[in-house]
């Protein structure tokens, strides 16, 4: 348990901050896929693959004081901000679960949208589909984001990138 608990903690740090709890979700989430070590069980939610085991790795990680989170009012609604507060660095630093390749990647997923994330989880959720069918997939059950063609084809190349960088 706790070494699970270590690997999300490990992935915040490699971010240095995530905003917002949808984009932390989509990045394990994506990560996983990708074949780095998170545990964590998804199921397919109104933003995407979502996972309430990692909303309560989260929650203890904030509770146990490694993981400082941040509330504040954006444009009516709440946004939380997350990252590795000094005692998570000391647990880090005693306990360390470095994860070869994974900074690069949630570096970069750390600098695209939540909305283009939950577009990528939402595609590699229907990984075994062809690339028509996950097209036909994302726009029925994400026909609210009127995602476009040009939206989907960058998401496939972004994930073939992510793939590259891991391999």
């Amino acid at each position: 348990m706790f070494e699970d608990h270590l690997k999300v903690v490990t992935l915040i740090q490699e971010a240095g901050e995530v905003i917002g709890r949808k984009k932390l979700q989509k990045m394990v989430y994506i990560a996983k896929k990708l074949n780095f070590p998170f545990q964590e069980k998804y199921q397919f939610h109104f933003y995407g693959p979502y996972s309430e085991e990692l909303t309560l790795k989260i929650e203890e990680l904030c509770n146990m004081g490694y993981i400082h989170e941040v509330k504040e009012k954006v444009s009516g609604y709440s946004q939380y901000r997350y990252a590795v507060n000094e005692e998570g660095q000391k647990l880090l630093s005693t306990y360390g679960a470095e994860i070869e390749l994974l900074g690069d990647c949630v570096r970069s997923m750390n600098e695209q949208s939540s909305r283009f994330l939950e577009l990528v989880s939402t595609i590699m959720y229907f990984d075994k589909f062809d690339a028509d069918e996950i097209k036909e997939k994302v726009q029925t059950v994400k026909a609210k984001q009127k995602y476009t063609e040009e939206e989907m084809e960058e998401a496939f190349a972004y994930i073939s990138n992510l793939k590259n960088t891991v391999q």
